[in-house]
Formats: structure tokens, sequence, C-alpha cells
């Protein structure tokens, strides 16, 4: 049988490309996942006793994880264009790769899409329920699935499929989402 070596990396290839869908990606991911995180597990009352309105929050997550969903949506499919239609990249790209970019393409632009439902409800109401289910989810609470009976089945497929992105990342190279690389801030040059 005849083995054939790949170096599982293709930062050199359509380098120009890499660098601006990297960028926009992460950076666009690092704020959505900072927020959903702020967003969903910070308790409603902290939001109540800062003052802060329920539409405010909301008309804030709209506004800030709007362009922060374009910014990695943009990345993302520069990244998937570049892994899928440039034949060297491709043949460094694994089935793994592939598929997981793919559906995180998927998640932003199901996430992206939220922003039609999310327009329907600035009093924030919306929010305070995903709050609800999310505090239900982390303190194991039975009721949590009933919490989103009544929202809109796009809400539900990008939450179902967070969860199995979450449920993947140990499996595939989104476990590097749970390293700090601070020197990356700071090196010379993009590697």
């Amino acid at each position: 049988a005849q083995y054939t070596w790949r170096a599982n990396s293709s930062q050199f290839l359509r380098r120009r490309q890499a660098i601006w869908g990297s960028n926009l990606f992460h950076i666009g991911v690092l704020v959505l996942f900072v927020g959903h995180l702020v967003g969903l597990l910070t308790p409603i009352n902290v939001f109540d006793y800062a003052g802060i309105s329920y539409g405010l929050k909301q008309l804030t997550a709209l506004v800030v994880g709007g362009l922060a969903g374009v910014a990695a949506l943009v990345g993302a499919t520069l990244l998937l264009h570049r892994r899928l239609l440039d034949p060297r990249i491709r043949r460094s790209s694994s089935w793994g790769d592939i598929a997981v970019l793919a559906l995180i393409w998927l998640q932003l632009v199901m996430g992206v899409g939220t922003t039609y439902w999310t327009i329907q409800h600035l009093d924030g109401q919306e929010m305070v329920r995903f709050m609800g289910w999310a505090n239900a989810l982390i303190t194991f609470d039975p009721s949590a699935p009933s919490l989103l009976s009544e929202s809109a089945l796009i809400y539900k497929l990008h939450i179902v499929l967070g969860l199995i992105l979450f449920t993947l990342t140990p499996f595939t190279r989104l476990v590097h989402v749970w390293s700090i690389p601070l020197a990356y801030l700071v090196r010379p040059g993009y590697q």
C-alpha cells in the first residue's frame, strides 16, 4: 500500500484569502462567543440592578452580535471557499476539517438569520426566555426544553446546531477554542 504524506496545513496557500478569512472569522466568533456567554449566563437580576432595560440589552445584542456575525460569516465563507475550491488546499484538508467548517458556516447563517425574528421582539422578552432556558440548562432543570416551546424554529435549530458543535469540539480541531494563545498577539508576521 502506498502512503501519501500530507502536511495537513494550508497556511501558506492563498495567503491573502487565509489572512482576511481567518481574522474576520476569529474576531467575529470571539465576540459572538463572549456575547453569548455574557448575554445568556448573566443572571437577569444583574441587568435589573444595573438599570439596563431588556430592550436595550436586546438592541445591543442585535447590533454587536449582528456585526460580529456578519464578520464571522464573511470570514468563514472565505475559509470554506478556500478549502473547497483550491485543489491543493482541498488535498491537505481532512473530511473532518471541511465538515466542521461547513457546520460552523451553517451555524453563522442561522445566527445572522435570526435577526429578522429578533427585530420582531425588541422588547427583550425573547432574550429573557433564552436566558431562562440557559439558566435551566446549566442547573439541570428538566423544564429547560419546554421554555423554548414558543420560540421560532430558527432559534431552536441554531441552539441544536450550537450544542452539536459543542459536543464535537473535543473530537475535532475545534478543541483549539479552549487554548488561549496570548503569544499570537505579539508574534512577528502571520503564521
